[in-house]
């Protein structure tokens, strides 16, 4: 199967290819830039796959900046999506996010089939825009499929994953908070996707570790990786319920953002790392 990746710095694109490139005699990958315009002059007849992995992270929630999102997590993902179509390529892979939910979840704090979306920052919004035109391209022969995804971490990746690798190195004590957070590991995700490939799926995904993440337990469990002791203390829980409600960084480490397990299963399973294998696997 031949399969183009958009995003030839993306994070999560580089480790599929990587990923893929394991089995030589039945995957031919390749990477494109979409940073300039030359890529609308490229056939993409010759692929199976699109996988679209370009885009912005969820770096900002400056208002100025929702026409940026816009252009780039919707109105490039359709674009992208409309040539491939249009060129005979048979499927098509949205990176989308678990943060189009909002805060709704069902009367037992998860995230499941009846929940609906409910965006509360531009990023979120960009992506749901995205998702709600890319389901108006598909038909019978244009396969599309979204994986709303949760956190994701591994091994050189970005973002909040690596400021709590961070803080666990050097911090004595850490607040024992209660959470529960649904994330997924670089491994298990690019094996999901090879799964999604082989099986020409379509439809919304989300998959996610086996394993709900308790945000002080994985702090614990990355110092032990460096041979260091982090104590966990329920004293400054007042104080993290007080910073949740105002400081939006403290939301987005403390908050309960789970799926339920029964949203996540797959026909196939793609758990190819356990927490504290891919703990380890991120650190070293």
């Amino acid at each position: 199967m031949r399969i183009l990746i958009t995003g030839r710095s993306s994070y999560i694109g580089k480790s599929l290819q990587a990923w893929l490139l394991n089995y030589p005699n039945r995957y031919c990958v390749d990477l494109v830039s979409l940073r300039e315009d030359g890529w609308k002059g490229i056939s993409l007849a010759k692929y199976d796959v699109v996988f679209h992995a370009a885009g912005i992270a969820h770096v900002s929630s400056d208002p100025r900046l929702e026409p940026l999102y816009t252009a780039v997590n919707t109105d490039l993902a359709i674009e992208v999506a409309s040539k491939a179509k249009a060129d005979g390529v048979h499927q098509f892979i949205f990176l989308s996010t678990i943060l189009i939910f909002g805060h709704n979840c069902n009367e037992n704090g998860f995230i499941d089939g009846k929940t609906l979306p409910d965006p509360r920052s531009i990023y979120a919004a960009s992506k749901l825009k995205a998702e709600e035109g890319l389901r108006k391209l598909e038909d019978d022969e244009f396969r599309v499929a979204i994986l709303r995804l949760p956190m994701v971490y591994g091994k050189d990746c970005k973002g909040n994953y690596q400021r709590l690798a961070k803080l666990a190195r050097i911090t004595p004590v850490f607040p024992d908070f209660e959470c529960r957070r649904s994330m997924i590991h670089i491994d298990n995700l690019c094996e999901f996707v090879r799964l999604i490939i082989d099986n020409t799926e379509r439809g919304t995904f989300h998959p996610q570790n086996a394993e709900y993440v308790k945000v002080s337990e994985m702090v614990r469990m990355i110092a032990e990786v460096h041979g260091k002791r982090v104590v966990l203390t329920k004293a400054f829980n007042p104080l993290v319920r007080l910073l949740c409600r105002r400081v939006e960084v403290m939301k987005k480490v403390f908050d309960n953002v789970a799926y339920d397990e029964g949203l996540s299963s797959y026909r196939e399973p793609y758990q190819i790392r356990s927490l504290r294998e891919s703990i380890e696997l991120s650190e070293y």
